[in-house]
This record gives C-alpha cells, structure tokens and sequence, in this order.
C-alpha cells in the first residue's frame, strides 16, 4: 500500500512538472511576441482606417509583430509628439513634418540615425524621391523616411469664373482685382479659417518666399545663424499683402477651422480657398471637373523666387529609446513600399514620396498636373511651421491671428518676430 501511495504522489509530481514546463513554455512563446508602438497625427477618416489596414496587413506577414496605434489632430500632435518623445517610454515609431521639426528632435537625441538603413537597402529607398530625403538628413545623416509629399496652391470654381467672365490670376494684383469682382457678385471670393492657426503659416510661408530674397531666408529661418534677425523689410511687406485679402475672406476666419473653409469651397459658396494638393481628392468628388489649380501669384516688385512653391514632404522617424530597431524599420519599409505608396493616393489623397505611384489608375488628371507643380518648381519651401524654430512660429502666427482682428499692424507682428528670433539664436 506504501508502495502504491508513493507510486501515486511521484505521478501527481511528474504531472505538476510536465504542467508547469507547458505554462512556461507559453509564457517564452508571449514573451518572443515584439509590441511596437505607433504614433501619428490621423485620428479621424479616412486616414484612420487607412493605418488600421495597413497595421492590420503588417501584423499578418509578421505574426511575431504587434503594433499598438495612437493618434491625435494636427496641432495637438505638435505639443503630444514632443512630450512623448521625452519620456520615459517614447513611441517606437512616429511621424513628423520634415525640416526643423525634425531636426529638434535629432537635436534631443530623441531620433535615430537611419544611414545605415537606407545604403543597405537600395532596393526599397532607390525606389524614394532622392530629394525627399533632404529636408530630414542632418549633418550627412538621414533620419527619416519620406512617406508623403505635397504642396500649396490656390484652388479655383471653374463654373464661377466661367460665369463671372474671370481667369486665374497670375500676379498679385490680378488676384485683387479678381476678388474685388467675385465680391462684388455676392459671391466670397476667398474662403479661410485660422481657428488652427497652422493655416496662417501656409500663407506666410508662400508670401515670405515670393517677397523676400532667398538668401536673407536662409539667414533668418537657421536657427543657427545668429545673422538671421527677420529684420529685412520684406516681411512687413508679405503680412500687408496677406491683409489684402482679409476683405475677400468669410467673415470670422479665427472662429472657424480649415475643415469648414473647405466645406464652403465644395459647397460651392466660395470661389478660392489655398489648400494643400493633396487636398484635390476631397474636393474633387464635389466639384469634378469645376475643379481648377493654379500657384501662388508673383508679386509684383518681390525679391524672391516667383517660380518657387511651399512644398514639403512628411516622413516617419524612429525614436532613439527604441527597443527593437529592426522591427520598427520593418515596419516603416511596408509603409513606404510602391504597393502601399499607389494605395494612399487613391484611398487617402496623399501623394506618395515612391517614384511612380502617381499615375492614370490611381490619380485624375488635375491630381497628376498637381503634382508637375512641385516637380517643375524651381525651388521648394518647406512648411513654415517646420522651417522655423516653434518659439518663432508662435510670434508669427499669435501676432497674426490678433492682426487679423484688428488689434495688430504687421509691424508690430514683426517686432515680436524678431525679439522671438533675438531670444532664439542669442
């Protein structure tokens, strides 16, 4: 009986440890599983369910993948990127505008270096516009992937043109006079909203650039340069000209968001608005063949380039605390593959950075002619929001939302300007 009892109490033990080197053996099998996490700037549709897609495809070719995904709008995500990049447990993987806004990061230590990455697979980044890589490469070193690319431009109704008898302007005062008869046919000739003050930028950055001289720009937006002072009469110059236009806006452009000015513009109910071009696939839909681009007119007298366009790529970047580098850089590769590069075009109106995936199956041809904008500029402009360093931003566009109501001259915009500038580059 002693015999069959021990007998029993070494079964119940041998199973107790069979038992137990299988629960072992699931919790290894959990622990090899990689948790990445993803953050971008598209909370909302389409682009959301885009990135769910997309996460969704790449998790299925990579069981052993994971990505967790948050995201928040726009100018919220300029505040949230940096404070979560400066902690303790940054993002693996996070999208960023390109130029300084992606250097501040390089600047931190909050960005890896992706050199290496990018010469030892030619066969994926030859497939990427080489200059796409420009506006992320600091001192010889590449630390972003470029996954899209556009620009600005003025969009136009056909139909009302057509009816008014009007063409797209070409110079500064043709767009006057243009507004002024729009206006006059009770019609708002220009539709904005700068409740998101991001908008703001886009149109200094276009009017810097076509009034100022190139080489006074680069000396001002370096951070680096303590020449560079905003100083140049130039500036003053392209905040009138942007007041020149407040007449022609819908009323109430710092109570209303750029999503609004939009649905005014596909609404029919004005007659312009500047949008970016990646813009054409939300409006196209509305307004189809009524649809018209034209650039940035030159102004008259301006010492800057007036074949130039505010263009910019926007690319993905890697966080320098990351655990798992191979992973993430997987990961930004299938984003940035030709497949996905054709897919965001159509699903998402996005134009890709990959060479080729703008074409006649994926694209209608304002989307195609849109693109030769950037292509056949004689010189790009980043976004001004991410040319410049924040602090300068927030002059620029503080002072100009308070302009706008009447409680600043352009001169004094620019003196904060440049006291931001002072304090910047002392």
């Amino acid at each position: 009986m002693k015999r069959l009892a021990i007998a029993g109490i070494l079964t119940v033990l041998l199973l107790s440890l069979i038992t137990g080197c299988n629960s072992s053996a699931g919790t290894s099998s959990n622990s090899d599983t990689i948790e990445l996490r993803f953050f971008h700037r598209w909370p909302t549709e389409p682009k959301k369910q885009y990135f769910e897609k997309a996460v969704k495809e790449f998790e299925e070719l990579h069981p052993n993948i994971k990505i967790k995904t948050e995201a928040v709008l726009n100018d919220s995500y300029k505040e949230k990127i940096r404070v979560v990049l400066g902690s303790k447990n940054p993002p693996d993987v996070y999208f960023s505008w390109s130029g300084e806004f992606a250097y501040n990061f390089v600047r931190a230590d909050q960005a890896l270096d992706l050199t290496d990455y990018i010469n030892s697979d030619t066969e994926w980044s030859g497939e990427i516009i080489e200059s796409q890589f420009k506006p992320f490469t600091l001192d010889g070193k590449t630390y972003g992937i470029p996954w899209s690319t556009d620009g600005k431009a003025f969009f136009y109704n056909k139909k009302i043109f057509k009816d008014l008898n009007l063409e797209p302007p070409s110079t500064w005062s043709e767009l006057i006079e243009v507004s002024e008869k729009i206006k006059d046919a009770g019609i708002t000739p220009i539709t904005f909203g700068s409740k998101a003050p991001w908008t703001i930028s886009h149109y200094i950055g276009s009017l810097n650039e076509l009034i100022v001289p190139e080489d006074v720009i680069a000396k001002d937006y370096d951070p680096n340069n303590p020449e560079g002072d905003f100083s140049h009469p130039g500036y003053v110059t392209a905040l009138e000209k942007f007041m020149e236009l407040e007449p022609f806006f819908n009323k109430g452009v710092n109570s209303v968001d750029h999503q609004y000015s939009r649905e005014l513009f596909n609404g029919g109910k004005a007659a312009m608005g500047y949008f970016q071009l990646a813009e054409i696939g939300l409006i196209e839909p509305s307004l189809g063949e009524d649809l018209g681009v034209f650039n940035t007119p030159s102004i008259e007298g301006g010492e800057g380039n007036p074949n130039s366009i505010t263009a910019a790529p926007e690319g993905i970047m890697i966080s320098s605390k990351t655990k798992h580098p191979e992973e993430a850089m997987e990961f930004i590769k299938f984003l940035t593959s030709k497949e996905k590069g054709t897919e965001q075009l159509k699903e998402v109106s996005e134009y890709s950075a990959v060479k080729g995936t703008t074409t006649t199956e994926n694209a209608s041809k304002l989307q195609e002619e849109a693109i030769d904008l950037i292509v056949n500029a004689e010189k790009t402009y980043l976004w001004f929001d991410t040319a410049v360093d924040i602090s300068i931003v927030d002059a620029y566009l503080n002072g100009t939302q308070q302009m706008l109501d009447g409680k600043k001259t352009p001169e004094e915009v620019m003196a904060d300007v440049q006291a931001a500038a002072k304090k910047v580059k002392k």
